[in-house]
């Protein structure tokens, strides 16, 4: 039986930190684009569980091609999934693309995954496992860099983004485009909060890193302002990583009653860096995430999040490709999914 690969067992083959190597798999800042690279391509070779797909993928875009439709029953073509990250069971895209993939093969299509490096956006140029002449439309993952994600879409092929680059500067995709409502969950929460009596909330999280983290900015900032409350300006930390947001955390002179955070990493970070600082959540200062991600209900204090509803986006998502491959010349679309504010423990009314 094949040894299971550990993060330790790839820290210790590269004789660096296992806290690096988690950083790289985890795609977290703070580390130089060829270390990244380097521990991603060791966690490859050595077929770390989240990976070991990738190097499938790799020999059969060296293989000669092969007549799928010997192999799959009504056999349409493949579907490319392009992302920049290894997309671990923690990201709300993990149980999506399950559904997204069963859903494909019911109608003769096949899912395969092409990541995106560094040097790839860099460069603007394509992975060694896509084949253009196989595919049939692309669908994208943290896919938010614009000119990059502008490319693909000169490509010609019927594409499909899930959460896409900031348009904050009224920049669009000429794509399909799918995401969660970002909206509803933000606003009741402010609502609620400020008619309990806590009306001093603050945003941690980088508003510009996509349109999803830019939506539930926008959607606190524009709530606070329609209640006639003031933002404090200290209290809008643009960090999306514990180290980061530190120092600004460390040197508020005063604390909000909450901090919207632009998702549950972003939260659970922030619960750290607080808990060093001596702050206690709730009591001292509640914090809220996005996501509701399996780590929501396993920190303690458990979580207050929006809960995104994976099942009805992999539909949709099936149902936007497909018709797209079906009609191309459609006027393109924007669809929101439904989302489920979730109070625990982290903020109570």
């Amino acid at each position: 039986m094949r040894k299971k690969v550990r993060i330790q067992d790839i820290a210790d083959a590269l004789g660096i930190s296992r806290n690096t190597v988690s950083k790289a798999i985890n795609n977290s800042d703070g580390l130089a684009d060829d270390t990244r690279e380097k521990i991603l391509q060791k966690a490859i070779e050595m077929g770390y569980k989240q990976f070991s797909y990738v190097r499938d993928i790799v020999e059969l875009a060296a293989a000669p091609a092969k007549n799928e439709s010997e192999t799959v029953p009504g056999f349409n073509g493949e579907i490319a999934l392009f992302t920049t990250i290894f997309i671990n069971p923690s990201h709300f895209a993990s149980l999506l693309l399950d559904r997204f993939q069963r859903e494909l093969l019911h109608l003769g299509y096949t899912l395969n995954t092409h990541r995106v490096d560094t040097i790839n956006l860099k460069e603007k140029t394509l992975p060694i496992t896509f084949i253009k002449e196989r595919t049939a439309a692309i669908i994208c993952f943290e896919m938010f860099d614009w000119d990059y994600d502008n490319m693909l879409c000169e490509l010609g092929l019927p594409t499909l983004f899930v959460d896409g680059p900031c348009k904050r500067h009224g920049k669009n995709l000429p794509s399909d485009q799918l995401y969660m409502d970002n909206t509803t969950g933000i606003t009741r929460l402010v609502c609620d909060m400020i008619n309990a009596g806590k009306r001093k909330i603050g945003f941690i999280g980088n508003y510009d890193h996509c349109e999803s983290f830019y939506e539930r900015f926008m959607s606190y900032q524009g709530e606070m302002m329609l209640n006639r409350q003031p933002v404090n300006s200290s209290w809008i930390i643009k960090e999306n990583h514990e180290e980061f947001m530190r120092a600004p955390l460390a040197n508020l002179k005063e604390y909000p009653d909450l901090f919207i955070c632009a998702n549950d990493f972003v939260a659970i970070d922030a619960i750290q860096v607080l808990r060093s600082l001596g702050k206690n959540v709730p009591e001292d200062i509640m914090i809220a995430g996005f996501d509701d991600s399996g780590e929501s209900r396993l920190i303690t204090p458990q979580l207050t999040t929006v809960h995104i509803h994976s099942q009805i986006m992999a539909y949709s998502a099936t149902q936007l490709l497909i018709s797209r491959i079906e009609e191309p010349t459609l006027d393109f679309r924007t669809v929101y999914t439904e989302t489920e504010l979730i109070y625990r423990q982290s903020a109570v009314l």
